[in-house]
């Protein structure tokens, strides 16, 4: 085959999944209505930590950057699969393809690492309660908050600054939305280098948020199991079993979406489907589940919509 260097400002075609005949505009508005209901969930628990005084607490300063980062996802994903349903072109320059996929990698990285810094935050809380205000500082949190996006982008910025160098020969990707291996079939050129930095990363993202998750949540069980006090024990209930609830669901849709790529036998529009859940159960499904186990946040979400009723 011919090398082939295309433009950077290229177009590339999408590879769309197979929707039945009058199926168009149902799935449309179904996306729509989902996209809706995630922003916004999200945005409601933006909103309150951001106004309600009671919530400015370093828990729910960090907490902030979970809705902040599912909306990233679902974001740079849904309106443009959406898009190209009903205009079934199915286009996208490469720079824009880029940009997708960089933020949607940002988004799977962000969400681990920011369950990590909260899974610390509650084992101060709750393993120190005496030396927390002196450890959760104002300057701790911020430094929390940039390590999580820092960190996050560093890793993302090295994976897609090596893609850019590589010359490309297909202007097809085999999926609705742009991502890295994606945008790698594209390539030419010699992956390797790629592909060790690629698995590294994603190596790198796992082992220092499970580990952080881990060991915060072992001495958290272990200081409920030694602790007499009832109150210590509710506490971790009540923010604890939100955040690993968060971590199952996150890591069980990832795990489907890996499996139904290693297997032969599923179709390949089952796969873009699965590719797709990522995106977009956790961002729906994180704001309802914290709001319902965090006693402090569903209390204050009624309050609001009881004073605006009475209003």
């Amino acid at each position: 085959m011919e090398n082939i260097t295309f433009g950077f400002t290229s177009e590339l075609t999408l590879d769309p999944f197979f929707i039945p005949p009058g199926g168009k505009y149902p799935i449309f508005f179904l996306g729509i209505a989902i996209y809706l209901f995630g922003v916004s969930c999200n945005m409601t628990l933006l909103t309150l930590i951001i106004l309600k005084k009671k919530l400015h607490k370093p828990m729910y300063f960090i907490l902030l950057s979970l809705p902040l980062n599912d909306l990233i996802g679902i974001t740079a994903m849904l309106p443009k699969v959406l898009s190209d349903i009903v205009t079934e072109t199915h286009k996208v320059y490469y720079p824009l393809c880029v940009l997708q996929a960089f933020l949607l990698h940002m988004y799977g990285g962000g969400v681990l690492f920011i369950l990590a810094a909260m899974s610390f935050d509650r084992y101060v809380a709750i393993c120190m309660p005496l030396r927390y205000s002196s450890v959760m500082t104002q300057r701790a949190v911020i430094c929390i908050i940039s390590l999580v996006w820092g960190f996050d982008f560093l890793l993302i910025f090295s994976l897609f600054s090596l893609q850019t160098r590589l010359p490309r020969c297909k202007s097809v990707i085999m999926n609705v939305f742009c991502d890295n291996p994606s945008l790698l079939k594209l390539t030419c050129g010699n992956t390797a280098v790629n592909n060790i930095i690629g698995l590294f990363n994603t190596a790198v993202i796992q082992v220092v948020s499970v580990s952080i998750q881990a060991y915060s949540y072992v001495k958290i069980l272990i200081t409920c199991v030694v602790t007499r006090k009832f109150e210590t024990k509710m506490k971790a209930v009540n923010t604890c079993v939100a955040q690993l609830v968060l971590l199952i669901i996150f890591e069980v849709v990832a795990t489907f979406t890996i499996l139904s790529h290693r297997f032969k036998n599923v179709s390949a529009d089952l796969q873009k489907i699965m590719g797709m859940l990522i995106f977009l159960i956790p961002p729906i499904l994180n704001p309802i589940v914290y709001g319902l186990y965090t006693s402090e946040i569903r209390n204050t979400l009624l309050a609001a919509l009881k004073n605006r009723v009475s209003f």
